[in-house]
């Protein structure tokens, strides 16, 4: 199951350390596989990204695929991440898609 978890930078650098992301953050599942479904998740996600940071603050949104929705997410889930591409981002704009293997390029830009 693909689930999208609404992050900061701070707390994506926080999984990195850990090798995975906390059970009780936030897991958001689109309501069927179509692309409009995963989109309107991912925004959700982006939604509730933006309450959670500091101004100034990016959005980011881990996208990872697994097994139990309710536990923790390791890292050998994760699918990619999505990161507004300047502070203070508009809402309506699109996140920028990383591969997870570019998680420390983004964050050695934060």
């Amino acid at each position: 199951m693909r689930v999208y978890l609404p992050l900061t930078l701070d707390l994506l650098a926080r999984a990195v350390e850990t090798g995975a992301v906390d059970a009780d953050v936030e897991k958001i599942v689109a309501e069927d596989e179509s692309e409009e479904a995963e989109y309107a998740a991912l925004m959700t996600a982006a939604d509730a990204s933006a309450a959670l940071i500091e101004r100034p603050g990016r959005r980011v949104v881990l996208v990872a695929d697994v097994v139990d929705a309710a536990g923790a997410v390791p890292e050998k889930w994760w699918a990619a991440v999505h990161v507004d591409t300047e502070d203070d981002a508009d809402p309506d704009d699109d996140l920028a898609w990383y591969a997870t293997q570019e998680i420390s390029d983004v964050l050695a830009g934060r």
